[in-house]
């Protein structure tokens, strides 16, 4: 939705929400963002996997520019050369992250951002360098220093807090 459309929607509920105070009913909905949920995010860089790609590409590149394949290659090599390079940028640029809110933690996947809530969390592990989300279901989420650049330190603090506040067996090792 547009954010004019929101503004729209946001004005109609308080006009309607003032109204039905005035004739003694409760609102429809909370109006302004002052209920929303405060929601902690840290963000990471991917240095990993843009690297990868761009030393693929070379050596994809001096492969074949040495090979005798390379005057048959035409313009579909160069095409496929940009696509990987860019693909590289748009990993380098998509920084991961990890939100915490009340009940969830959300993380940027390969498929798309995904959420896990605390009746599908199994455990939190806390260790230098590394934040582990154990799920009752489906693979652990590894945040690590190293390969992603996470501020474990912080998200640790923050993921202590969660775990007491939602009753989350929390591992510190």
């Amino acid at each position: 939705m547009s954010r004019s459309w929101e503004r729209k929607v946001q004005k109609n509920q308080t006009v309607i929400n003032k109204q039905r105070k005035k004739q003694g009913k409760a609102p429809l909905m909370a109006t302004a963002k002052s209920t929303a949920e405060p929601i902690d995010t840290f963000k990471g860089r991917s240095i990993l996997m843009p690297a990868f790609l761009v030393l693929f590409t070379a050596m994809y590149v001096i492969l074949t520019l040495n090979s005798d394949n390379y005057k048959n290659s035409g313009k579909m090599f160069w095409v496929t050369i940009g696509l990987y390079l860019f693909l590289a940028l748009v990993f380098a640029l998509r920084r991961p992250y990890m939100a915490v809110g009340k009940d969830y933690i959300r993380s940027r996947r390969f498929g798309g951002d995904r959420s896990v809530y605390k009746a599908n969390i199994k455990a939190i592990t806390i260790q230098k360098g590394y934040v582990i989300v154990e799920q009752i279901k489906g693979g652990n989420w590894v945040f690590s220093r190293v390969i992603n650049r996470y501020p474990t330190e912080q998200m640790a603090e923050r993921l202590r807090t969660f775990a007491a506040s939602q009753e989350i067996p929390l591992n510190e090792k």
